[in-house]
């Protein structure tokens, strides 16, 4: 499942604007955010638009770490 999350993860942090997709996460990223994927957005493991959307609903409740992630990554 940690596997699971990691990737979507990925493609979410990389599909979430085309600008910073070319660039991809960056592991510091893609950590930040771990734990906030599977806590608040599980069930959407695996499908990067919705996983997306959920962090964005879930900003307040994310870690610092996290929030700052997403609102980088157009959340």
């Amino acid at each position: 499942m940690k596997k699971s999350v990691y990737v979507s993860l990925v493609l979410l942090i990389a599909a979430s604007s085309s600008a910073t997709a070319q660039s991809g996460p960056t592991p510091q990223e893609q950590m930040a955010c771990r734990s906030d994927a599977s806590a608040f957005c599980a069930e959407h493991i695996g499908k990067p638009p919705q996983m997306n959307a959920c962090l964005r609903e879930n900003k307040a409740k994310l870690t610092t770490s996290c929030r700052k992630v997403v609102e980088a990554r157009g959340g």
